[in-house]
């Protein structure tokens, strides 16, 4: 039900800034309050699907998690059924009732960059310590993230379900930024890296030179994510305005050097040639 509605919802990247901000101060707002409403009640889990947190909706009435809700009329459901079918080629491949929610997210538009996480790495505590003070609703982001069904998605209002998403793509992102510092996730990078998911050097003179994903601060909604070409040292910002979108701190500042020193193969000699304005034919002085 979640990847439904979060498919006729559109991908990460079109949603306005308005609402973004909206939602960014409110999940800052409950970090501040520590809301015992965050708190787990009980401690039981069971893998039984993808509907946790959410109450279920009718199905005429698609909700934007992410950007508020759509009008209920009635005469409406025909366009929200062609806008679904339209918005649902953001997600490539199945959304089928296999498909995990690590999957769904890595697979939406404007999230190439993002590998799957496994998840023996992520209910491993000791990979995850320290974040629990960084995202509000911890616990049911959590949940969401591993596919655990919770039995208090009813108890929570549409708004603290759509902070409840956002902090799971938080969650999922600060993650993120370890597992690919590990053995698994520069494999998994690698093979990214090799396909050319995060595109090439726009600089002539490094004729094509596949780039890597870097931040420019490992703290959350400080910088959003630049390609870094590893033959001319210099960072650049991601062709695709959607990837543009991406928080920094998803993938750090350590990553792309660590990668190079991993793979030593793959570090090209360093870019030597460079422009040289002239003005008819002759070179400019410099003072």
């Amino acid at each position: 039900m979640y990847r439904g509605e979060r498919a006729a919802g559109g991908s990460k990247g079109e949603v306005g800034s308005v609402d973004r901000k909206r939602i960014n101060e409110a999940l800052d707002k409950q970090l501040e309050r520590s809301s015992p409403s965050t708190s787990r009640a009980t401690n039981g889990k069971d893998k039984s699907g993808h509907s946790l947190l959410m109450g279920k909706h009718p199905p005429d009435h698609h909700r934007d998690s992410r950007s508020g809700s759509l009008p209920k009329a009635n005469d409406s459901n025909v366009a929200d059924e062609s806008e679904t079918n339209t918005e649902e080629s953001d997600v490539s491949g199945s959304d089928g009732d296999d498909t995990s929610w690590i999957s769904w997210f890595c697979n939406l538009r404007g999230n190439e960059f993002f590998c799957e996480v496994d998840d023996d790495y992520i209910q491993d505590d000791f990979n995850l310590c320290g974040l629990s003070s960084q995202v509000p609703y911890y616990d049911y982001a959590l949940d969401l993230i591993l596919d655990i069904e919770s039995s208090h998605g009813d108890m929570f209002t549409e708004e603290q379900n759509e902070l409840v998403e956002s902090a799971a793509e938080m969650l999922y992102g600060l993650i993120h930024a370890r597992f690919i510092l590990t053995s698994k996730g520069m494999a998994a990078m690698l093979d990214k890296y090799k396909n050319y998911d995060f595109g090439r050097c726009p600089r002539v003179y490094c004729c094509g030179q596949p780039c890597l994903p870097v931040g420019q601060s490992d703290f959350p909604r400080s910088s959003t994510v630049k390609v870094y070409c590893p033959r001319c040292e210099d960072i650049y910002y991601p062709r695709s305005k959607y990837q543009g979108n991406i928080d920094g701190a998803y993938f750090g500042t350590t990553f792309p050097h660590l990668f190079l020193m991993t793979y030593a193969q793959l570090k090209p000699q360093k870019a030597t040639q460079s422009y040289v304005p002239r003005v008819f034919g002759f070179k400019l002085h410099k003072p």
